[in-house]
């Protein structure tokens, strides 16, 4: 249960409540991340934005990409709520349970590209406190394996959304929304 009182569909701004009714209407409820936030529609809405541009938009990186880098940085930063939103996220887009499996069981476990276990070990170190030590040849050593400087940003920005989604997750003990 969450730390704080979170609030229901009638206490939010009208503007939050057109984006969130026809959610509420498909599934019959609305997780605690999201009522958290719309506690202020301002934050609310820069996290929605940031969801949407990160996580469902097609851009440089694929899907599976995007969802493995999600719940290894959700798992790194210990949010359970994040790291199960996010393998049915994965499921949603299309990965298996075992590739899902993979994810969880860590970047060695993963089958794919040695340049993406390069890169999602690359995020994982951005996830951490000692982000600060990473360098220009360690960049230059993704960048190494045909990854543009675009996508290593987009990856760098979604590990970034996941230091701050699961801070707000876990400071404000949110439960497994999955």
């Amino acid at each position: 249960m969450a730390h704080i009182e979170l609030p229901e569909l009638a206490d939010m701004t009208p503007k939050v409540q057109a984006l969130l009714k026809p959610i509420l209407d498909e599934k019959g409820t609305l997780g605690e991340a999201v009522r958290l936030l719309a506690l202020r529609e301002d934050i609310f809405l820069a996290t929605n934005n940031m969801v949407k541009l990160y996580l469902y938009a097609e851009t440089g990186l694929p899907f599976s990409t995007k969802q493995r880098i999600a719940i290894l940085t959700a798992q790194e930063n210990g949010c359970k709520m994040c790291v199960n939103a996010h393998k049915t996220l994965a499921k949603r887009l299309g990965m298996s349970e075992e590739q899902i499996d993979q994810v969880t069981r860590g970047v060695d476990n993963i089958e794919c590209e040695e340049a993406e276990k390069r890169l999602l070990n690359f995020c994982l170190r951005a996830a951490r406190k000692e982000s600060y030590k990473i360098l220009k040849s360690d960049i230059d050593a993704v960048k190494g394996t045909d990854y543009s400087d675009a996508q290593v940003l987009e990856a760098v920005a979604i590990t970034a959304y996941f230091n701050y989604i699961t801070t707000i997750s876990n400071v404000f003990g949110l439960e497994d929304d999955a």
